[in-house]
């Protein structure tokens, strides 16, 4: 038998979920129920957006200076793709803020100020203008550079094993392989007496190079001349000078647009030319030796994954390229009247008919 204290504590739980329609008791069940419904939603609601904001990854923004004519940079696809491997993709981990300068190099230096004033986590460099404008525009923020020639004589970094301060990147070893796509011109062009090395007389890190070069040059017999210009006239005008046997060594870097001019000269007046890069064969160019630009900025990737996740730059020493690649156009051999030796081909890591 239930006493009746029991019975009215079960009658007013009952009242308060199941009180009949238009009592009293009814009414207030009601309106209970939908304050306690509405609660357990807004709570689920606050329980959702809290777990949601703690799994959200923070989306790291990546600034990005070039001398480029477009934001598609190989060295900016490799970084990307880079990065993609690594687990950072683009547009839920990091995202890109890229600015080219179009040719235009003084231009490198209003981009890298912008991007500093944009508060941006990370600024990745392609070129030696693009880096000496993001170094001068920021002692804090991390700087990752790529395509530079020799960034000890370009005064980067003091010390390429300990870089110190917010600097690190990819040096593209230009004075390293300057000897070597010197031989490899030879080989191709076999009667070449002379070879030309045209360069920016603001490229302190040719210096290098040039001493290399002209080593290079006693061991496989032809005279080496190195012009430096300041502007694209001296440039039109050393080239007029060019005669048959003449051969040119193309700079790494891209000031004056020399390269372009260069790759020009040697298609329309049929003189062989050596290129720092297999971009510049898809081009036209005859030959090239040196590391891909989307290979430096896929190895640039490693670098950039390891500051964002909070390694100083600093620490981290600057790395040679670690991807060279020797590239062939066998149309442009032609048009030269040159044969490629069978050795040649064989070692090519690309071949262009």
């Amino acid at each position: 038998m239930i006493g009746r204290g029991t019975a009215k504590r079960r009658c007013v739980l009952r009242g308060a979920w199941a009180a009949p329609a238009g009592s009293r008791a009814g009414s207030v069940g009601r309106t209970g129920l939908r304050a306690a419904l509405a609660l357990a939603v807004a709570l689920a609601g606050c329980i959702d957006a809290v777990a949601e904001a703690q799994q959200a990854p923070h989306r790291h923004r990546i600034g990005v200076v070039t001398e480029a004519w477009a934001a598609n940079h190989p060295a900016v696809e490799g970084l990307k793709a880079g990065l993609r491997e690594l687990g950072l993709e683009d547009g839920r981990d990091v995202a890109f803020d890229i600015r080219f300068a179009q040719g235009k190099l003084e231009e490198t230096q209003a981009a890298a100020k912008a991007l500093v004033a944009a508060r941006v986590d990370l600024v990745f460099t392609c070129g030696e203008a693009a880096t000496q404008a993001a170094t001068a525009a920021t002692q804090q923020l991390p700087v990752v550079f790529t395509l530079v020639s020799d960034p000890a004589a370009a005064g980067i970094v003091k010390d390429l094993a300990r870089p110190g301060g917010n600097v690190t990147g990819i040096s593209s070893l230009a004075p390293e392989l300057a000897a070597k796509r010197l031989e490899l011109l030879k080989t191709l062009d076999p009667g070449a007496r002379r070879v030309w090395f045209i360069h920016s007389r603001d490229d302190v890190a040719a210096s290098r190079s040039l001493e290399i070069a002209r080593e290079a040059a006693l061991q496989v017999g032809v005279q080496f001349v190195a012009r430096s210009v300041s502007a694209a006239d001296d440039l039109s005008r050393l080239l007029r000078e060019l005669q048959r046997g003449d051969a040119l060594l193309v700079p790494d870097t891209d000031a004056l647009d020399i390269p372009v001019t260069l790759l020009k000269k040697s298609l329309t007046s049929r003189v062989p030319a050596v290129f720092p890069s297999s971009l510049w064969v898809g081009y036209g160019g005859l030959v090239s030796y040196g590391p891909d630009y989307f290979a430096q900025g896929f190895q640039a990737a490693r670098l950039v994954a390891k500051i964002l996740r909070g390694a100083a730059p600093g620490d981290l020493p600057v790395e040679g390229a670690d991807t060279i690649d020797l590239a062939v156009n066998l149309r442009t051999a032609g048009l030269l009247g040159l044969s490629v030796p069978r050795k040649v081909l064989l070692r090519a890591d690309t071949i262009r008919r």
